[in-house]
Protein backbone atom coordinates (compact mmCIF):
# COMPACT_ATOMS: atom_id res chain seq x y z
CA UNK A 1 0.00 0.00 0.00
CA UNK A 2 2.84 2.18 0.70
CA UNK A 3 6.33 2.75 -1.60
CA UNK A 4 8.75 1.27 -0.12
CA UNK A 5 10.50 4.42 -0.58
CA UNK A 6 8.01 6.14 1.89
CA UNK A 7 9.52 4.37 4.66
CA UNK A 8 13.60 4.51 4.58
CA UNK A 9 13.05 8.57 4.28
CA UNK A 10 10.69 8.57 7.21
CA UNK A 11 13.00 6.56 9.52
CA UNK A 12 15.77 8.91 7.86
CA UNK A 13 14.23 12.44 9.22
CA UNK A 14 13.44 10.11 12.45
CA UNK A 15 17.09 9.07 13.10
CA UNK A 16 18.51 12.73 12.32
CA UNK A 17 15.77 14.31 14.80
CA UNK A 18 16.82 12.22 17.59
CA UNK A 19 14.38 14.02 19.58
CA UNK A 20 11.28 12.29 17.35
CA UNK A 21 11.66 8.46 17.61
CA UNK A 22 11.53 9.15 22.08
CA UNK A 23 7.80 10.47 21.52
CA UNK A 24 6.92 7.80 18.81
CA UNK A 25 8.02 5.38 21.37
CA UNK A 26 4.97 5.05 23.59
CA UNK A 27 2.81 4.24 20.57
CA UNK A 28 4.79 1.40 19.65
CA UNK A 29 2.57 -1.17 17.24
CA UNK A 30 -0.27 1.42 16.65
CA UNK A 31 -1.12 2.55 12.59
CA UNK A 32 -1.66 5.77 11.13
CA UNK A 33 -3.05 5.73 8.00
CA UNK A 34 -2.52 9.03 5.95
CA UNK A 35 -4.89 9.67 3.08
CA UNK A 36 -3.12 11.04 0.44
CA UNK A 37 -3.42 10.77 -3.71
CA UNK A 38 -2.84 8.81 -5.57
CA UNK A 39 -2.48 6.60 -3.07
CA UNK A 40 -3.17 6.11 0.63
CA UNK A 41 -0.11 5.25 3.08
CA UNK A 42 -0.59 2.66 6.06
CA UNK A 43 2.26 3.21 8.46
CA UNK A 44 2.76 1.42 11.68
CA UNK A 45 5.06 2.41 14.71
CA UNK A 46 7.87 0.07 15.44
CA UNK A 47 9.36 -0.77 19.23
CA UNK A 48 12.18 1.90 18.75
CA UNK A 49 10.01 4.73 17.53
CA UNK A 50 10.52 4.29 13.99
CA UNK A 51 7.86 3.80 10.89
CA UNK A 52 7.80 0.54 9.38
CA UNK A 53 4.79 -0.69 6.46
CA UNK A 54 1.54 -2.10 7.98
CA UNK A 55 -0.54 -4.36 6.68
CA UNK A 56 -2.59 -3.59 4.39
CA UNK A 57 -5.53 -5.04 6.47
CA UNK A 58 -4.50 -3.04 9.53
CA UNK A 59 -6.82 -1.01 11.15
CA UNK A 60 -5.55 2.77 11.56
CA UNK A 61 -5.52 4.48 15.18
CA UNK A 62 -5.48 7.43 13.84
CA UNK A 63 -6.48 9.00 9.86
CA UNK A 64 -4.95 11.57 8.23
CA UNK A 65 -6.40 12.98 5.28
CA UNK A 66 -3.49 15.66 3.01
CA UNK A 67 -5.54 16.80 -0.11
CA UNK A 68 -3.01 17.76 -2.91
CA UNK A 69 -3.74 21.24 -1.84
CA UNK A 70 -2.58 20.48 1.68
CA UNK A 71 0.73 18.99 0.23
CA UNK A 72 1.41 22.46 -1.88
CA UNK A 73 1.03 24.14 1.24
CA UNK A 74 3.93 21.88 2.95
CA UNK A 75 6.10 22.45 0.46
CA UNK A 76 5.53 25.89 0.31
CA UNK A 77 6.06 26.09 4.41
CA UNK A 78 3.02 27.54 4.77
CA UNK A 79 2.77 26.55 9.11
CA UNK A 80 -1.16 27.53 9.00
CA UNK A 81 -1.94 24.38 6.50
CA UNK A 82 -1.53 22.22 10.21
CA UNK A 83 -4.41 24.10 11.30
CA UNK A 84 -6.86 22.66 8.24
CA UNK A 85 -5.25 18.97 8.18
CA UNK A 86 -7.61 16.86 10.16
CA UNK A 87 -6.90 13.81 12.63
CA UNK A 88 -9.14 11.71 13.66
CA UNK A 89 -8.64 8.45 15.97
CA UNK A 90 -6.70 8.45 19.13
CA UNK A 91 -5.98 11.49 20.27
CA UNK A 92 -2.50 11.66 21.94
CA UNK A 93 -1.48 9.38 19.22
CA UNK A 94 -2.55 11.88 16.83
CA UNK A 95 -1.10 14.74 18.73
CA UNK A 96 2.05 12.71 18.92
CA UNK A 97 2.25 12.79 14.79
CA UNK A 98 1.51 16.99 14.68
CA UNK A 99 4.24 17.43 16.52
CA UNK A 100 6.67 15.14 15.20
CA UNK A 101 5.43 16.35 12.08
CA UNK A 102 5.32 20.38 12.53
CA UNK A 103 9.01 20.26 14.38
CA UNK A 104 10.70 17.64 12.11
CA UNK A 105 13.90 19.47 10.23
CA UNK A 106 15.84 17.96 7.32
CA UNK A 107 19.38 18.66 7.26
CA UNK A 108 19.62 18.97 3.64
CA UNK A 109 23.15 19.83 3.58
CA UNK A 110 24.37 17.10 5.76
CA UNK A 111 22.67 14.40 3.36
CA UNK A 112 24.29 16.20 0.12
CA UNK A 113 27.74 16.62 1.91
CA UNK A 114 28.25 12.87 2.14
CA UNK A 115 27.40 12.64 -1.62
CA UNK A 116 29.23 16.05 -3.01
CA UNK A 117 31.40 16.81 0.18
CA UNK A 118 31.13 19.57 2.42
CA UNK A 119 32.08 22.18 0.69
CA UNK A 120 29.91 21.68 -2.28
CA UNK A 121 27.14 21.14 -0.22
CA UNK A 122 27.46 24.39 1.51
CA UNK A 123 27.15 25.93 -1.86
CA UNK A 124 24.22 24.07 -3.54
CA UNK A 125 22.28 25.10 -0.16
CA UNK A 126 23.10 28.33 0.16
CA UNK A 127 22.31 29.04 -3.68
CA UNK A 128 18.96 27.38 -2.94
CA UNK A 129 18.50 29.53 0.45
CA UNK A 130 19.53 32.32 -2.07
CA UNK A 131 17.01 31.40 -4.83
CA UNK A 132 14.04 30.93 -2.07
CA UNK A 133 14.83 34.57 -0.93
CA UNK A 134 14.84 35.61 -4.23
CA UNK A 135 11.72 34.32 -5.32
CA UNK A 136 9.35 35.12 -2.37
CA UNK A 137 11.48 39.03 -2.45
CA UNK A 138 9.87 38.90 -5.98
CA UNK A 139 6.38 37.46 -5.54
CA UNK A 140 6.01 40.24 -2.42
CA UNK A 141 7.27 42.69 -5.08
CA UNK A 142 4.89 41.99 -7.38
CA UNK A 143 1.43 41.62 -5.17
CA UNK A 144 2.88 45.58 -3.94
CA UNK A 145 3.02 46.57 -7.68
CA UNK A 146 -0.24 45.05 -7.90
CA UNK A 147 -1.98 46.81 -5.04
CA UNK A 148 -0.08 50.14 -6.10
CA UNK A 149 -1.92 49.41 -10.01
CA UNK A 150 -5.47 49.10 -7.94
CA UNK A 151 -5.31 51.81 -5.48
CA UNK A 152 -3.36 54.71 -7.63
CA UNK A 153 -3.52 53.69 -11.45
CA UNK A 154 -6.45 51.97 -11.73
CA UNK A 155 -8.79 52.41 -8.73
CA UNK A 156 -10.20 49.04 -8.13
CA UNK A 157 -9.56 48.63 -4.73
CA UNK A 158 -9.38 51.79 -1.94
CA UNK A 159 -6.44 52.55 -0.14
CA UNK A 160 -6.03 52.80 3.94
CA UNK A 161 -6.79 56.69 3.60
CA UNK A 162 -9.48 56.76 1.33
CA UNK A 163 -11.30 54.56 3.52
CA UNK A 164 -10.70 56.53 6.42
CA UNK A 165 -12.05 59.26 4.88
CA UNK A 166 -15.15 57.80 3.14
CA UNK A 167 -15.97 56.74 7.08
CA UNK A 168 -15.47 60.49 7.76
CA UNK A 169 -17.85 61.46 5.53
CA UNK A 170 -20.19 59.31 6.16
CA UNK A 171 -20.06 59.98 9.92
CA UNK A 172 -20.52 63.96 9.35
CA UNK A 173 -23.48 63.46 7.22
CA UNK A 174 -25.32 61.02 9.02
CA UNK A 175 -24.65 64.06 12.06
CA UNK A 176 -25.99 66.69 10.03
CA UNK A 177 -28.85 64.77 9.24
CA UNK A 178 -29.24 64.48 12.85
CA UNK A 179 -29.45 67.80 13.32
CA UNK A 180 -31.50 68.92 10.40
CA UNK A 181 -34.33 66.12 11.70
CA UNK A 182 -34.02 68.00 14.83
CA UNK A 183 -34.63 70.64 13.63
CA UNK A 184 -37.61 69.81 11.72
CA UNK A 185 -39.25 68.42 14.25
CA UNK A 186 -38.73 71.54 16.14
CA UNK A 187 -40.21 73.54 13.46
CA UNK A 188 -42.93 71.15 13.61
CA UNK A 189 -43.58 71.13 17.00
CA UNK A 190 -43.74 75.00 16.78
CA UNK A 191 -46.49 74.64 13.65
CA UNK A 192 -48.71 72.04 16.50
CA UNK A 193 -48.34 74.45 18.77
CA UNK A 194 -49.77 77.54 17.00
Amino acid sequence: MIPAIYIPAINHLLRHNSWAAPRLQPHAGKVVRVETFPVPMLISVTEIGEAAAAAPDATADVSIRLTPGHLLRLAARDATVWNDIKAEGDAEFAAALNHIARNLRWDIEEDLSRVFGDIAAHRVVETGRKLDNWGRQGAENIARSFAEYWTEERPLIACRAEVAQFARDVDALRDDLARVEKRVERLLAREDAR
